[in-house]
């Protein structure tokens, strides 16, 4: 069994993983335990060689190591460079750009922009509990001001704050527990209810504000708001402050971290402030674990990341 040491800071991961047999066991340990699995087939029959492992089942007889079939997997970047990257992205609370990895790391741009997006694949959570209980519900919007837009990027008859150019972002959360964000085509009740439904548990208490798209919301659950318009922001228990402190989180990091966010890659940037925000009550070093063992079978491919067909 490989205990690793408490991870206070940078410097200590990497004094701890100072050599690539080092961060190989690690992994190992952390995704497999004292039992070895195939990643191809899942039989835990296997011996070891010199490259790593060799399946026994007659059906497989397939090579691997413990980055095959990872976000790791082909890789030129060491792993305590992987593993580094992945301390600073989710420890820090705003995030962290490709341009300050690549000068921490010393590695290209390029290539640490594709490795963030690899880490944040294995943010996700893999059927994960519906909401329930009390929550909040509400909307915010992912794209510059048309304002500050040059005169051929803005769209015909687009004029001052409009969010038609923007991105809807639905967030959903519960009092005292989890956040969940996704991109939606619309903020229209015809992409917003699926989405609720989706994920959050049959009568249960929403809170929301008075945006008419939430109003069928009573037919499956308790629903009350508040009228923000009339500034009514707290009737007792009926508040969204919740939902609008992680959108605040959210906002300040792509405006001050990632500046500009492709509408294809939104809901990785929401997979990964929403992944930081489950985890607030826990160390950055429990955090950085939590993120290691979820590495199995998240790998996105180059051509995927980018739509190379």
């Amino acid at each position: 069994m490989i205990n690793a040491d408490t991870f206070k800071s940078l410097l200590e991961v990497m004094d701890y993983f100072k050599d690539e047999s080092t961060c190989t066991a690690y992994l190992e340990q952390q995704r497999w335990g004292d039992k070895v699995c195939c990643p191809h087939c899942g039989h835990d029959k296997v011996y070891r060689t010199n490259r790593g492992f060799k399946c026994a089942a007659n059906t497989c007889y397939k090579k691997f190591t413990a980055i095959s079939g990872t976000p790791f997997e082909n890789t030129k970047i060491k792993l305590r460079h992987w593993f580094a990257a992945m301390y600073l992205i989710s420890a820090h609370k705003k995030g962290i750009s490709s341009y300050q990895i690549g000068r921490d790391l010393n590695i290209c741009q390029k290539s640490a922009w594709f490795m963030n997006h690899r880490i944040r694949v294995m943010f996700q959570v893999h059927a994960p509990e519906k909401l329930s209980g009390v929550l909040e519900i509400d909307e915010t919007f992912v794209g510059g001001e048309s304002k500050n837009k040059h005169e051929n990027k803005k769209a015909k008859n687009e004029c001052g704050g409009t969010v038609s150019t923007k991105t809807p972002v639905l967030g959903m959360i519960e009092r005292g527990g989890e956040v969940i964000a996704h991109a939606v085509p619309t903020t229209e009740k015809k992409d917003i209810l699926p989405v609720v439904s989706e994920n959050v548990e049959p009568m249960s208490i929403i809170m929301t504000d008075q945006y008419s798209a939430y109003n069928d919301l009573g037919k499956t659950h308790f629903h009350e708001s508040v009228n923000h318009s009339a500034k009514e922001y707290v009737r007792g228990m009926v508040h969204t402050n919740g939902i609008e402190n992680f959108w605040s989180h959210f906002q300040r990091g792509i405006i001050g971290v990632y500046h500009h966010i492709s509408v294809k890659h939104l809901d990785r940037y929401c997979v990964e402030y929403a992944y930081r925000y489950n985890t607030r009550k826990i160390t950055n070093e429990q955090r950085f674990h939590v993120l290691l063992q979820n590495c199995n079978g998240n790998r996105l491919t180059y051509k995927n990341l980018v739509g190379i067909k």
